[in-house]
């Protein structure tokens, strides 16, 4: 017996070994799960929810939970669902898939696609891969309720809300997520990608860039379109303040130095003859280090009180920074156990060299214990189908991935039975590596 309390099969067995034949004891029952994995996939698809709308999904989620035997809390941090799994001594493993979807119009074309509109008439698709987030999600929570000779320890599903919008997380922490239900030793997280089927990547450290949205309303004096004389145009102190943002990356950072400045959103005016008193601009900044970000956010300040001051705006800008992610930084060991279990199951021509994604996520508010920072690990996981993938053109998994509907796209179309068995597949291995060895032969 090891130092965990775990029973080995021969002396010579090896930790490999181990989490193989424990994977085998807890997957044997995968195809008794699917058809309902499946089943609430399809319905997650067909009937998305936006972020802070999860109500549907929550309620299904939930119902799932319970019905395999966890202590279910739902409503935390808005529409956040909590199953807590305690099957004797070890660590606690959260899990967490997000729920909510996108307002994209769906054009996949699949029999299951979403036609949902908001009351509003906007279109709503799940098209960064949430719902298959989800459903393994309770795939894998099924797995594991029904295979405890398996594994020791406590196990912690979060079913999060609003991740896009990236208030999810911190609202179920601010609800008293790790208060209420116990701080986690580990979490971990995964997400699709537009690689194929059964392709997984991992990366130590930085694994995705922190996102901030920074807002700027720039003031200017309103006159008719005829007189521009008479006015201190907003528009075109706004198209300065835009043209001269493309500066910060290519003249203020190292080429050492990675980030993003991206304006996405410029309004103004209401006619074309009609000079408006106010632009507002919103940017979104992505960085992979804090003081880089806090360099960008002061740049930008500097960038539009200069445009203004230039413009003669009647007053100042007002610059804020409206949401702010952190990085999403893998913990090292933890990751590099992941990955270890996955190439024990999967085999290392599975794994895909790691690149650093300039996308970002809410999942890092979960490193943040009461006590300390809690290890989280985060990959991705291919979903592309066998033949989508084969008609792309390149050679190497990157050269593909651009000729592929990636996250956000509304042609996004996760291969259905794949990307399912194994996104169960990799969330169960994961979660074993990561809690003790089970003491017994029977299932429960």
């Amino acid at each position: 017996m090891n130092d965990t309390g775990t029973p080995h099969a021969s002396e010579h067995e090896t930790p490999d070994a181990d989490l193989k034949a424990r994977a085998r004891r807890v997957l044997q029952h995968l195809d008794a799960v699917l058809p309902d994995v499946d089943l609430l996939y399809g319905d997650l698809h067909e009937h998305p929810e936006l972020s802070g709308e999860e109500a549907h999904t929550a309620s299904e989620v939930a119902r799932r939970l319970e019905a395999e035997g966890y202590e279910v809390s739902p409503g935390v941090g808005g529409h956040g669902v909590v199953g807590v799994l305690r099957n004797g001594d070890g660590p606690t493993v959260l899990l967490r898939g997000d729920m909510d979807a996108l307002p994209v119009e769906e054009k996949t074309g699949l029999p299951y696609a979403s036609r949902v509109k908001t009351k509003n008439g906007a279109p709503v698709m799940h098209a960064c891969g949430h719902d298959v987030h989800t459903a393994c999600l309770v795939g894998t929570a099924a797995l594991l309720a029904r295979s405890r000779d398996a594994w020791r320890g406590t196990v912690l599903v979060v079913g999060q809300p609003a991740e896009e919008t990236a208030k999810g997380a911190l609202a179920m922490l601010n609800d008293g997520l790790y208060a209420r239900f116990g701080t986690p030793d580990v979490a971990l997280g995964q997400h699709t990608a537009p690689l194929p089927v059964g392709a997984f990547m991992h990366r130590e450290g930085v694994t995705m860039m922190g996102s901030a949205t920074v807002r700027i309303r720039l003031f200017g004096r309103g006159a008719h379109g005829a007189q521009p004389e008479l006015s201190v145009d907003p528009v075109v102190l706004g198209a300065c303040v835009v043209l001269r943002l493309q500066t910060i990356v290519s003249r203020e950072l190292s080429s050492l130095e990675s980030a993003v400045v991206t304006v996405g959103h410029f309004q103004a005016g209401t006619r074309a003859n009609v000079i408006p008193d106010e632009a507002l601009l919103e940017v979104t900044v992505r960085t992979e280090d804090e003081a880089v970000q806090a360099r960008v956010f002061a740049a930008i300040e500097r960038i539009a009180k200069g445009e203004a001051l230039a413009s003669g705006s009647p007053k100042p800008p007002e610059v804020e920074v409206e949401v702010n992610t952190p990085v999403n930084r893998n913990d090292p060991a933890l990751i590099r156990k992941v990955q270890a279990a996955h190439v024990t199951w999967f085999g290392q021509d599975a794994m895909v060299p790691s690149v650093l994604a300039t996308a970002s996520e809410d999942f890092p508010f979960f490193a943040r214990g009461p006590e300390g920072p809690v290890p989280t690990a985060y990959w991705y996981m291919g979903i592309t189908s066998p033949e989508t993938w084969a008609e792309a053109p390149g050679k190497t998994p990157m050269e593909k991935v651009a000729h592929v509907p990636g996250p956000h796209s509304p042609f996004y179309a996760p291969d259905r039975a794949g990307s399912l068995r194994k996104g169960c597949e990799s969330l169960t291995v994961a979660a074993l590596a990561c809690l003790h060895g089970g003491t017994t032969s029977t299932d429960h």
